[in-house]
């Protein structure tokens, strides 16, 4: 049985993680090789793409830190979890939930993500 709590924690601090060495290495941990991330603003493929996607996001947004927002939910192999971005001590600035699923080996192949709110 999937943890899908422990999942989406790993999967949040992958976008909290601004060590390109480090976040790359739990990017190949945590994804499949032809993982899939597709949002409002992105459509990329494999861990390369996922990595250069979430460093492009820090340097637009230096210093924000994602959050967990509510309880995690998941059956099937796939999961979904809400998610809150701010300064630390600031306020909420972004917000969204993801759709994850999962392959056989228990890593994620596929993210669908949706922005509830999002910087002026």
């Amino acid at each position: 049985m999937t943890d899908y709590e422990k999942l989406a924690e790993r999967y949040i601090q992958i976008w909290n993680d601004t060590n390109p060495t480090t976040r790359r290495a739990a990017i190949d941990e945590l994804f499949t090789e032809d993982a899939t991330f597709v949002d409002p603003m992105a459509a990329v493929a494999g861990p390369a793409a996922i990595d250069g996607l979430i460093g492009a996001v820090q340097a637009q947004m230096p210093g924000y830190v994602l959050t967990l927002a509510g309880a995690v939910d998941g059956h099937h192999d796939q999961a979904r979890f809400g998610w809150e971005g701010a300064q630390p001590g600031g306020a909420v600035e972004v917000a969204g939930f993801d759709v994850v699923t999962l392959a056989p080996d228990g890593r994620i192949n596929q993210v669908l993500g949706f922005l509830d709110l999002v910087p002026a």
